[in-house]
């Protein structure tokens, strides 16, 4: 059975920002398919209905509630203002350190993200040539792709997408097992003791394979037991294989 991640101050795990003309049928579908299947709590627009010139508070919400953020930057991506507008929140929240930015560069060449070339450079030539209001918006938008084009992420050109998949479900897991809750997991009251009784029903000296699932109501702190049996596991295989050398 899958587990939820989500930590009690956050509402998902991850935003998945993309351009539903390029990728909503194929890669990000399929990403998303990935991600539930890992018990991966993950927003995703399901109507991506662009309406208006900013994008909608429930959107908003969503971003500040995620603990990371995808930006599937597609060949259209930025011709889609609703687009850019989503990615300057995410990066927002990134500076301030409360989401982690993980981009996938599907299909396209990182550096034409970053120099604004290719298809990146004519939408935003275009917005500069439609956009009414102050010219200011457009230049926010480049410094955003700027900064997105430099942050470690996926090229997908070249490569098997079902293995990129994987990879990054894969990657995406470990950041989240391993993402410390607000609360210093060993001052969490009964915690010891949850994790021992825990301990005992993994026989972890064994080698056995157990399958021990962590049940009960919403904000019980099922996901801060969880990482902090990983966390027991982790340092029990790392001093197994420190005795072996």
């Amino acid at each position: 059975m899958a587990a939820a991640f989500s930590s009690s101050q956050k509402s998902y795990d991850v935003f998945l920002s993309f351009r539903g003309d390029d990728t909503r049928n194929n890669f990000t579908a399929h990403l998303l398919q990935a991600l539930r299947n890992k018990g991966i709590n993950t927003f995703f627009d399901e109507d991506k209905l662009e309406k208006g010139r900013v994008i909608s508070p429930a959107l908003i919400t969503a971003i500040e509630n995620s603990m990371f953020s995808i930006i599937v930057l597609s060949e259209n991506y930025a011709s889609s203002r609703w687009c850019l507008e989503e990615m300057v929140k995410i990066l927002e929240c990134n500076r301030s350190k409360e989401e982690r930015v993980l981009p996938i560069f599907y299909n396209v060449d990182p550096s034409d993200v970053r120099n604004h070339r290719g298809k990146f450079g004519e939408a935003l030539a275009k917005h500069e040539e439609n956009l009414e209001e102050n010219g200011e918006r457009v230049k926010i938008w480049r410094d955003a792709l700027t900064e997105v084009a430099n942050l470690s992420g996926w090229d997908s050109r070249n490569r098997n997408e079902p293995l990129l998949i994987k990879e990054i479900v894969g990657k995406l897991l470990k950041k989240l097992l391993n993402t410390s809750t607000s609360d210093t997991e060993e001052n969490l009251v009964g915690i010891k003791y949850r994790i021992q009784k825990l301990r005992l029903l993994l026989c972890l000296q064994s080698d056995d394979v157990r399958m021990v699932g962590i049940c009960g109501m919403g904000g019980l702190g099922k996901t801060t037991l969880a990482r902090a049996i990983y966390r027991e596991v982790k340092k029990l295989k790392a001093f197994s294989s420190t005795c072996l050398i």
